[in-house]
């Protein structure tokens, strides 16, 4: 019986398991991963040289961002009090313009600019000498003394002895 129990038991299986089951590596596997981390660690020391050239590029770049803000703003300022001066310096040539052309109307000599202060200026003279031009041609086409004629000797032909003895005793009382 004996015998049929060794025969009728069956026979245990084993898993098959490789000849490394506790994960010993050899040493060919240890240089190929020795390896491998020796790689990682170039890359990634590689990865942080390059993060950190990266960090002193972006560092950079915000100091002059931040100097050019900084000169903008001057910029921007200096600009500002520039046209402001413009403008002041416009406004009085524009007052000067007006006070040195009184036969200009008011509302003509208008403008932004010089140029353009002097381009109607330009204009004005040119409609106040029309205007005289005008007024001239019209005064001499209707020429009128400016005063009485004067007197002059009064014609006696055609008077009686008597009218002509009153005017001479008229003239006579006049002198």
């Amino acid at each position: 019986m004996a015998e049929e129990n060794e025969e009728t038991k069956e026979p245990q299986e084993t898993p098959e398991t490789p000849e490394n089951s506790n994960e010993v590596s050899t040493p060919e596997d240890l240089e190929a991963i020795k390896a491998q981390l020796e790689e990682e660690k170039e890359a990634k020391a590689a990865a942080e040289a390059g993060l950190a050239a990266k960090d002193t590029r972006i560092a950079a770049l915000e100091a002059s961002l931040s100097e050019a803000k900084s000169g903008s703003e001057a910029a921007a300022a200096e600009l500002a009090s520039t046209r402001e001066a413009k403008d002041q310096a416009v406004a009085k040539y524009l007052n000067m313009a007006k006070a040195l052309n009184p036969a200009i109307p008011e509302g003509i000599i208008v403008g932004e600019t010089i140029e353009e202060i002097d381009t109607s200026v330009e204009k004005g003279k040119g409609i106040v000498e029309a205007v005289k031009k005008a007024m001239e041609a019209e005064a001499s086409q209707a020429k009128v003394p400016a005063g009485a004629p004067t007197r002059g000797e009064i014609s006696l032909e055609g008077l009686t002895p008597r009218e002509k003895i009153a005017a001479g005793i008229q003239q006579g009382s006049q002198r």
